[in-house]
């Protein structure tokens, strides 16, 4: 079994992560898609962990920033992932699950496990160890169920989330799905474009996914 699980959402960022990824070692990482949005995201997730069994996981591929924090082309890990959109209602009258008391997961029954609300943390280095302390990182990741179609979503999210950084599809659904396995979840993000700006010709992929290929090499170049 491989000790580390890379998953990659899509078929074009896996062609474009695949040449930088190539010097993994076959028998220590696996390289899967895991899908395009949180519901695909989420059952590829679990299916792939009930039958590779890894002892970590890394979700790697592009995202949208959400304010100028970040700059294209560029890549990070994230300390935690939240999740936008499942809830009530839609801009500006959108009240996130967590804000209702309702749990994504309320925990197995007869145990102390708090559950999951809108927020999971990821799995990232310590930043007491020297080779790992200067890793960019970011506070907080969100998962969307839609992409942001303009600035006034990006300020809705902003409003709700104000430490989120950038904006993408399937992080809290890996995330969650590795909490129920107990697996650690890592994942780095290359920034693509500006969230909510629907014109790709001013968007990037090889130079983000180059970025966030050479962060997953450094940070396993830094295990123990």
């Amino acid at each position: 079994m491989p000790r580390h699980l890379i998953l990659i959402p899509t078929e074009p960022e896996r062609r474009a992560l695949g040449p930088h990824l190539a010097a993994l070692p076959p028998n220590d990482a696996a390289v899967e898609l895991c899908g395009f949005g949180i519901v695909a995201a989420a059952a590829r997730t679990a299916q792939l962990l009930a039958a590779l069994r890894p002892e970590k996981v890394i979700l790697v591929g592009i995202a949208g920033r959400l304010d100028d924090r970040l700059a294209i082309g560029s890549a990070t890990l994230f300390d935690s992932v939240a999740c936008h959109g499942i809830g009530v209602g839609s801009g500006p009258a959108f009240i996130p699950a967590a804000a209702l008391g309702w749990r994504q997961w309320p925990g197995d029954s007869g145990d102390a496990d708090p559950g999951v609300g809108d927020v999971l943390p990821c799995a990232v280095p310590d930043r007491s160890d020297p080779d790992q302390a200067s890793l960019p990182r970011e506070r907080l990741l969100l998962t969307v169920t839609a992409a942001a179609a303009g600035p006034d979503d990006v300020n809705f999210r902003k409003a709700i989330f104000p430490e989120a950084s950038a904006e993408e599809m399937e992080g809290f659904a890996v995330a969650l799905a590795c909490r129920l396995f107990e697996i650690p979840c890592t994942i780095i993000r290359g920034i693509s474009n500006t969230a909510g700006d629907r014109d790709k010709a001013h968007w990037q992929m090889e130079a983000p996914l180059a970025a966030a290929a050479d962060l997953v090499l450094r940070l396993l170049e830094g295990e123990p």
